[in-house]
């Protein structure tokens, strides 16, 4: 329903036939040199299979570069076709192919990042099943996901996926929602419990009434985001491409005017010449492989390399919360349990409902009690709405798990009793209608995490920093003091995310960090997107870069290796052009014949390929952070 299959012939697999018929051409080249066969029809034995890569490779060539020249796109790419119209009227056939064989290989390089830019879609479809199995009495029966309607009473079988939000009606079991949190959260269910589309069932069978119909359930609508953020993904245009666009109109306007001027054609083609692209064909693919193979070792995964080109642009960075700028753990660090009530009992009594809880709150509960040996009790009759806290029955009693806000508006008493609010998170607990205890919580901040945000500005020149996030306000606001954060918005859905990061980055370059699927979508459309942690694959294909383990001072190395990058990649670009503009000037004047200048680029070239070279060498990068690692 997402994917569209690809024609047969697609410009993709054209691209790949083309690169592989000039490899294929130029070995032959080589091959037959020893042979010193006489020439074929006036043409050198060793020029023909050249000639053929020439004939066909070049017509490709010229086929897409013109519909791009008809779209007055004048990139570096239209500056290889001038190099490789003048080599062929030079009669130097295999300069022209191993231009065919660099553009064609940048372009086979350029469609696989951009189908792996896509997989985020496959990976979220694989997830889902193709059949629910429906529950009519006694009798289970397929169907389709389109075919479940609203009562239906669905099984999940042990491992399965779930297809569908819904309750739990039968049944008493576990499901893992890490690919919703990022985190590796496995949930107790029970009936009442509610379950979320996507969630993997543990080894119970579980029967849940659908809630919503499949196209309209919560993975449903994460889908959709992300396929429209796809869609919407911003058109950045490449480095080569925005130095091309310039370089290739002022090359022939030299060529031409030397040409005009002089009334000699040949100091055309030496303007030409000396005019190749080949700092901006070899130099920048040699830079960026090298940085990539940095990361690498830095343990960062690059899956799209142009992240390295586009990250030092960058002046707005918006971050997630939870596992980013905080470890993701929060921890039950204070029980302050009304009179008469014992702080043990209230905490068994909870940790006993929370077992059947998808909010991340619930396992820190539930490790306090674990630390405390407590025995957890019996729960019946489970529920957790949206806003409305969690309820059950446990050993007897009715217990709630709420917050304050919604106790103060269901009876404005409530205010005189509760104890004093603080910064941070806290849940209230009822029991049997009565107020029980406060629990506060406290997701500890990554200890680099103060100076990570803080040096942002004056060293990586970011100029508006946020924090976004689906958590509450009071834990938002928190983190944004203790962080020196200034704007930050709490609450937030995926859609929002999108639409949030959309509008920053058509104001500015935008980077976005976070981890967890609903943070997918909002790394697919910032200009930059890097996914942080280890637990979701779909995160990590909607992302441009990964840091698997964790650690900031990591994602610091990210932005001083694609600032060298950046930095080595520009040296050797514009320092190759500003070469070829002294060698067109004196080509204009006759002062360079074509030979030479084609011998004279080729030095030009090995300087920019050379210096590309250094960022292979480097060994250490000088992170800001060093010593502040979590």
């Amino acid at each position: 329903m997402l994917l569209s299959t690809k024609p047969l012939w697609s410009a993709e697999r054209v691209n790949r036939v083309v690169l592989a018929l000039t490899v294929t051409g130029i070995v032959a080249h080589f091959a037959l040199m020893p042979i010193g066969m006489a020439p074929v029809f006036g043409v050198a034995a060793t020029d023909w299979p050249l000639l053929v890569v020439v004939a066909f490779g070049g017509g490709v060539l010229l086929f897409e570069i013109a519909l791009k020249v008809l779209q007055r796109d004048f990139g570096a790419d239209f500056l290889a076709v001038i190099a490789f119209v003048t080599g062929v009227i030079l009669g130097e056939y295999l300069a022209s192919s191993l231009i065919i064989l660099m553009l064609g290989g940048g372009q086979v390089l350029e469609a696989f990042a951009m189908r792996k830019a896509s997989s985020a879609l496959n990976a979220l479809a694989d997830r889902m099943p193709t059949i629910a199995h429906r529950k009519d009495g006694e009798d289970i029966s397929d169907i389709g996901l389109d075919d479940i309607a609203i009562g239906d009473l669905i099984a999940i079988f042990p491992h399965d996926t779930a297809p569908v939000d819904g309750l739990v009606v039968d049944g008493h079991g576990s499901m893992d929602e890490s690919y919703l949190t990022g985190e590796p959260y496995v949930v107790s269910k029970a009936p009442g419990a509610s379950v979320l589309s996507g969630a993997i069932n543990g080894d119970a069978v579980l029967v849940v009434r659908a809630e919503r119909r499949a196209r309209e359930s919560r993975y449903a609508q994460i889908m959709q985001v992300m396929q429209e953020a796809e869609q919407k993904r911003p058109k950045i245009r490449r480095l080569g491409d925005q130095i091309g666009a310039w370089f290739a109109p002022f090359a022939l306007l030299v060529a031409v005017a030397a040409w005009y001027l002089s009334g000699d054609a040949v100091r055309f083609l030496a303007v030409l010449v000396v005019a190749t692209p080949c700092p901006l064909l070899i130099a920048i693919p040699i830079t960026i492989m090298s940085a990539i193979s940095m990361a690498a070792r830095r343990g960062i995964v690059i899956r799209d390399p142009t992240v390295l080109e586009r990250l030092p642009t960058c002046k707005t960075a918006i971050f997630d919360k939870t596992g980013t700028l905080t470890y993701g753990r929060p921890e039950l660090v204070e029980i302050v349990p009304a009179a008469g009530k014992a702080a043990s009992e209230v905490l068994r009594l909870a940790a006993s409902l929370e077992r059947y809880s998808k909010h991340p709150l619930a396992m820190a509960v539930l490790a306090a009690a674990d630390e405390r040996k407590l025995a957890l009790g019996d729960v019946a009759r489970v529920s957790e709405k949206p806003g409305q806290g969690l309820t059950g029955v446990v050993d007897g009693h009715e217990i709630a798990v709420t917050h304050r806000k919604k106790l103060i508006a269901g009876d404005p008493s409530m205010a005189d009793i509760l104890p004093p609010s603080v910064s941070g998170l806290e849940c209230a607990i009822m029991i049997d209608g009565a107020y029980g205890a406060t629990f506060r919580f406290r997701d500890s901040p990554r200890s680099d995490g103060k100076h990570f945000v803080g040096h942002l500005a004056p060293i990586h020149h970011f100029t508006k920093i946020m924090l976004l996030s689906g958590d509450r306000e009071s834990e938002v606001s928190h983190l944004s003091k203790l962080l020196g954060i200034r704007e930050s918005l709490a609450s937030q859905s995926p859609e929002q995310k999108v639409a949030i990061v959309r509008r920053e980055a058509a104001i500015a370059p935008t980077l976005f960090m976070g981890d967890g699927i609903n943070d997918a979508p909002a790394l697919a459309v910032a200009t930059v997107g890097v996914a942080f942690g280890k637990h979701s694959s779909v995160t990590a294909e909607a992302a441009g870069a990964v840091i698997p383990e964790s650690s900031l001072q990591t994602v610091d190395e990210l932005f001083h290796i694609s600032t060298a990058m950046r930095r080595i990649l520009l040296q050797s670009v514009i320092g190759g052009m500003v070469l070829s503009i002294i060698a067109m000037g004196f080509a204009a004047f006759g002062l360079i014949s074509p030979v030479t200048g084609a011998i004279l680029q080729e030095g030009i070239d090995v300087i920019a390929i050379l210096n590309a070279l250094r960022l292979a060498l480097v060994r250490n990068i000088n992170a800001d952070l060093v010593g502040n690692e979590d």
